[in-house]
């Protein structure tokens, strides 16, 4: 089997949906030995920020001399983009070697008439199999979905289990509610094992409190960090921190206010990782982590004459933040933002965050069976009082960015991460 016959498989496995549970993992990874019970991990969940959180943590850890494995989703271009070590994506060869053995155990669980993983259960278990091929030193691994029924959670002994932000993203699973949300989000917390979070919400927070105290595992929030001295930046931020006893000046590259408390919450699950004796950093090998970190597709900059930025702001929070970035950072100038969503998105809420800022707009759709189409979402966009124009086709829409570039200052596409994909497949070779 080669590399396409092999990714054809793997996304053969979409038509078993998207279920939570533990119970087809567990199967699947006991017939693979269990490779994931000998891996230090970083458990990293959460709406907004896990991501970046990720990011972070991998760059500084590697900066300081760690043979850092990532695991994230979803990929932007290539599939192999999900699984990273040591700063390098999976190899189409080991992708093919690894994915042979998983599915020679799938053909075994369903011998045994047991039900089939899942697309994402499948993705998993090859990533642990190749890491465990690794001379790895840590794991951060991002949860794909919620917490609780995630096909990561089958870690038992996180090194920190870190939550990030909360706010409404696939409520029709997660719920409907921010305490409903937070407890799937919870469902990472583990008995005796650390927990980190940024969540700013008191709901929220008294959640992951209650949680915590019940597994007897210490939490901490980021937000007890002291920071001073905030400079936002064309090109990120800086800012001083102290966390604990430690003090650092911290610059960022990636854009955006909310990076500082990204920022700062990976620097809290450093600190503690130092406090515990498990790793051991320089300031220098600290900072300069952080300033080399980058997360594709998210406040990207592709281009600067004009400016084109992507940004896969795909829930409510994300498009808040997204929304600051452009009052802050960019306020006056001429911008059209162009959007792109999934049918299952709370739009309104999307478009809320929006409601105010200074923009044209254009409507598009992403790449996906789940798409609002183009034409509907400009109707939602024109039901809120606002003009827009829309686009179905991905030519069509690159060709009204193309001639319109000489009319704005700054163009924006943001939504699903679908869309922010194949704009960065265009623009990407014209970063300047």
């Amino acid at each position: 089997m080669n590399y396409e016959e092999t990714l054809e498989k793997i996304h053969s496995f979409q038509t078993f949906g998207s279920r939570l549970g533990l119970e087809r993992m567990e199967v699947l990874l006991k017939l693979l030995g269990n490779p994931e019970e000998r891996m230090k991990v970083i458990h990293v969940a959460g709406t907004n920020g896990k991501g970046s959180v990720c990011r972070y943590l991998t760059s500084v850890l590697s900066e300081n001399g760690y043979k850092v494995g990532l695991y994230t989703s979803p990929y932007l271009e290539r599939f192999t983009e999900r699984i990273e070590f040591d700063g390098q994506e999976i190899g189409e060869e080991d992708l093919i070697r690894c994915a042979a053995l998983v599915f020679e155990k799938v053909e075994e669980m369903l011998a045994l008439g047991l039900e089939s993983p899942t697309e994402f259960e499948l993705v998993t278990a090859i990533a642990f199999v190749f890491f465990s091929q690794m001379p790895m030193d840590i794991l951060v691994l991002e949860v794909g979905l919620g917490g609780r029924g995630d096909s990561t959670n089958v870690i038992r002994r996180p090194l920190v289990s870190v939550i990030t932000s909360i706010s409404f993203d696939h409520t029709d699973v997660l719920g409907e509610t921010l305490k409903e949300i937070a407890m799937e989000k919870a469902g990472i917390i583990k008995e005796g094992c650390p927990v980190v979070s940024s969540a700013g919400d008191e709901e929220v927070k008294q959640v992951f409190r209650r949680v915590a105290a019940e597994k007897n595992a210490l939490f901490l929030e980021s937000s007890s960090a002291e920071i001073s001295g905030i400079e936002i930046l064309p090109e990120g931020c800086r800012f001083h921190v102290k966390i604990a006893e430690t003090e650092r000046d911290i610059s960022l590259g990636m854009l955006g206010r909310h990076q500082i408390e990204n920022g700062v919450l990976a620097l809290c699950v450093i600190e503690l990782l130092e406090k515990e004796n498990i790793i051991k950093t320089s300031p220098e090998g600290v900072q300069s982590g952080m300033e080399k970190a980058r997360h594709k597709g998210r406040l990207e900059v592709l281009r600067k004459e004009p400016l084109l930025i992507i940004d896969g702001a795909h829930n409510e929070g994300g498009a808040e933040a997204l929304a600051a970035v452009l009052r802050e950072q960019f306020a006056g100038r001429k911008t059209l933002l162009v959007l792109g969503v999934l049918a299952d998105k709370k739009i309104h809420r999307i478009l809320y965050a929006f409601r105010d800022l200074e923009v044209d707009l254009a409507a598009t759709e992403p790449d996906n069976p789940r798409k609002l189409s183009a034409e509907d979402l400009s109707a939602k966009i024109r039901a809120t009082g606002r003009e827009c124009v829309f686009f179905g086709g991905r030519e069509e829409i690159f060709d009204y960015v193309e001639k319109s570039m000489s009319r704005y200052e700054l163009i924006l596409f943001s939504g699903s991460l679908y869309l922010i994909g194949k704009v960065r497949e265009r623009f990407k070779n014209e970063n300047q």
